[in-house]
């Protein structure tokens, strides 16, 4: 939601910028999109080509036919990076945080001149590996968060969580920020069941919990002395906005994007841009003690090795922050912004 920008919007605006932030398709004060029950949507309202389309149309109704930068959090980093990398005439430099990149692959390729076998192996080696039978074979048994998100009865598990909405939103904000000590990532070794059940619980969940229970059982075990570390940063009043948001329109609307990214027949159309890369200025910036920097393994590689950026600027980590760095430490955050912002235009 644009209410996560909160803190950074006017120091940006103050350094001479014109500053927008968004409510994304599903989220927040949107209006227009299916909001059918989980078997009625259609779904293809909610492919990335048709979020970048509304980051398109948004842009020509305020009057603008490019943007210097366009800057994306979390999930909003897909369509802010994807963005830019379909349309970098109108999208001109680009902000990427706390999720890195996993750009358009390659397709299929000289299949029409391959003999049946060797294009049988070509197929077999483009098959998605099945990552949930995999952390499920694990002892414990495991699962990915994203893809219990694209359950039918994950949204009402998140609106309806047995500790209540709002003890429930705490805990989980504490335990993604910087505050909570396991929170020390490191790259992960492949897109393996083993590697990624290195990652949290609320990434790697346990394969027959909830994300509210999840969150219930790591925060029983927080001290009460820390339990309340990230109203310093996110006070009770703001923590009402999301649950006075979420306790009206549900979350469903924002779980059909872990729908869509979890489903290779909803992402079809990316194959227009296969082996593409953001061609525009860009940098990733993140909480140096957030797991969403290593939860596609070697996304972040790619980035940096020009792989999936040809302008690349650098991995910019900011310390002391976890997964929420614009609200944990908005001010280093609008610094490394405004410091892009001016590496780019000095170059130009």
């Amino acid at each position: 939601m644009a209410f996560c920008w909160r803190k950074v919007i006017l120091p940006i605006a103050a350094a001479g910028y014109y500053v927008v932030a968004m409510d994304q398709r599903g989220y927040g004060r949107t209006v227009g999109w299916d909001n059918s029950p989980y078997d009625k949507v259609d779904m293809r309202q909610f492919t990335i080509t048709n979020l970048v389309r509304d980051y398109v149309i948004l842009v020509n109704a305020l009057g603008y036919h490019t943007v210097k930068c366009v800057v994306g959090h979390d999930f909003g980093a897909v369509p802010a990076a994807m963005g830019a990398l379909m349309r970098g005439d109108m999208f001109t430099s680009c902000v990427i945080m706390s999720h890195p990149l996993n750009a358009p692959g390659p397709l299929p390729f000289n299949t029409a001149h391959s003999s049946s076998t060797s294009s049988a192996a070509g197929n077999q080696a483009h098959q998605t590996i099945d990552i949930q039978a995999n952390l499920a074979r694990l002892s414990p048994p495991r699962k990915h968060y994203k893809y219990d998100n694209a359950t039918p009865y994950a949204a009402q598990q998140w609106l309806s969580p047995p500790q209540g909405l709002r003890t429930f939103l705490r805990g989980y904000i504490h335990l993604k920020s910087a505050a909570w000590p396991p929170n020390n990532p490191h790259p992960l070794g492949g897109w393996t069941a083993a590697a990624l059940a290195e990652m949290p619980d609320y990434y790697i969940m346990p394969l027959h919990s909830t994300m509210a229970e999840v969150v219930s059982h790591h925060m029983s075990a927080v001290p009460a002395a820390d339990a309340h570390a990230s109203e310093a940063w996110f006070s009770d009043e703001e923590l009402d906005v999301y649950v006075q948001e979420w306790s009206r329109t549900g979350f469903q609307g924002g779980l059909n994007w872990y729908r869509s990214g979890t489903d290779p027949k909803l992402a079809a159309d990316v194959a227009l841009f296969a082996g593409k890369k953001i061609e525009v200025p860009s940098v990733f910036v993140s909480g140096a003690r957030d797991w969403g920097n290593a939860q596609q393994p070697g996304a972040l590689e790619a980035m940096e090795d020009g792989s999936s950026c040809s302008d690349f600027r650098g991995v910019r980590l900011v310390e002391g922050a976890g997964h929420w760095p614009q609200q944990e430490q908005p001010q280093r955050v609008v610094e490394e912004i405004l410091r892009f912002l001016k590496e780019v235009e000095g170059s130009g």
